[in-house]
């Protein structure tokens, strides 16, 4: 999908004519309504506009449309707490990942080699007296504000939102019309969104026309690669800065740990974003952004970038 360029033609509104000497004037009651018409048909599109919008907002819920090489699809996303939520179930899609199901079966294996066998019984006892002292010491240095601290840790990140998508079994739901959309939300088809509590009402009050993302909910993956191939000069901020946005969304709620180990801070591609938001924000630090887009290698980030749009692909599930 591209990213098209709408160009702004300014009309000049030409003063109305004076009526005639010989033509009468109208006046309010017998002057035409077709403008009052008007006004009133753009209040009530606005109107619709704001309540299919409240919807999206009551529910907590949003339409995305994503670009990728294979199509342009739309599905949804939401945000809630990552206690609150249960993890997409990618059991079945790693076993059908020959190479991911071999790489487990290697960490298993390195995880059994590490395991230690005590034949000894006395040097058992020994081990389990150690135990006995380093918990003893443990416990007298104060360890136990830090176990503290690392509960109140967790907390924090149970409580911390995190995306969740139309997703099943791994697998992202993309459809290519918003009917199709609708069709399977009302369906009652299982899906990682139906263990939201707006789920059920959102299947009842949904409509096609309801699907329809907003600006900043639309993200082109399919032209990432080749403007980064453009060269620094024609690379698009917005663009990438909402790809990646995206792809960090995507790769969190799919389980996608190879993509947010690339996007991850202090990555190459991190240092591109950081970059890129910089020089969006303009002032010193635009200056500052622009002389480290520079030094960001072109063909890097555009392989790099091809990869992530690859293994997001890979775990697209597309419904007609």
């Amino acid at each position: 999908m591209g990213n098209p360029k709408h160009t702004e033609v300014s009309v000049a509104r030409q003063s109305p004519q004076r009526p005639d000497a010989d033509e009468p004037e109208l006046d309010d009651s017998t002057g035409p309504a077709e403008p009052d018409q008007a006004d009133e048909a753009e209040e009530a599109d606005r109107g619709s506009a704001s309540l299919d919008r409240s919807l999206w907002d009551e529910l907590r819920i949003e339409p995305v449309e994503i670009a990728l090489p294979a199509g342009v699809g739309f599905t949804l996303r939401a945000y809630r707490p990552a206690g609150a939520l249960t993890p997409t179930d990618v059991t079945e899609r790693d076993q059908d990942d020959p190479f991911l199901a071999r790489r487990q079966v290697i960490e298993e294996e390195e995880d059994d080699d590490e395991t230690v066998v005590i034949l000894d019984e006395e040097m058992a006892e020994e081990f389990a007296e150690s135990d006995e002292d380093a918990e003893s010491r443990r416990r007298r240095d104060g360890d136990t504000d830090a176990d503290e601290a690392d509960e109140g840790a967790t907390d924090e990140a149970s409580n911390e939102e995190v995306p969740v998508f139309l997703s099943h079994r791994g697998k992202l739901l993309l459809f290519k019309t918003p009917e199709s959309l609708v069709s399977f939300i009302r369906s009652g088809a299982p899906n990682d969104l139906s263990q939201l509590d707006s789920w059920n009402e959102l299947s009842e009050r949904v409509e096609p026309a309801d699907i329809e993302p907003l600006d900043e909910d639309n993200y082109e993956l399919d032209l990432v690669v080749e403007n980064l191939r453009g060269g620094h000069d024609t690379w698009d901020s917005t663009l990438l800065i909402k790809a990646g946005e995206a792809a960090r969304d995507l790769a969190y709620a799919l389980r996608l740990p190879a993509v947010l180990d690339m996007l991850s801070a202090g990555s190459s591609l991190d240092d591109l974003d950081e970059a890129l938001r910089a020089t969006a924000n303009g002032g010193i630090g635009g200056f500052m952004g622009r002389r480290r887009l520079k030094k960001i290698g072109a063909q890097t980030a555009s392989l790099g970038w091809r990869t992530i749009v690859g293994k997001i692909s890979a775990v697209v599930d597309w419904r007609d």
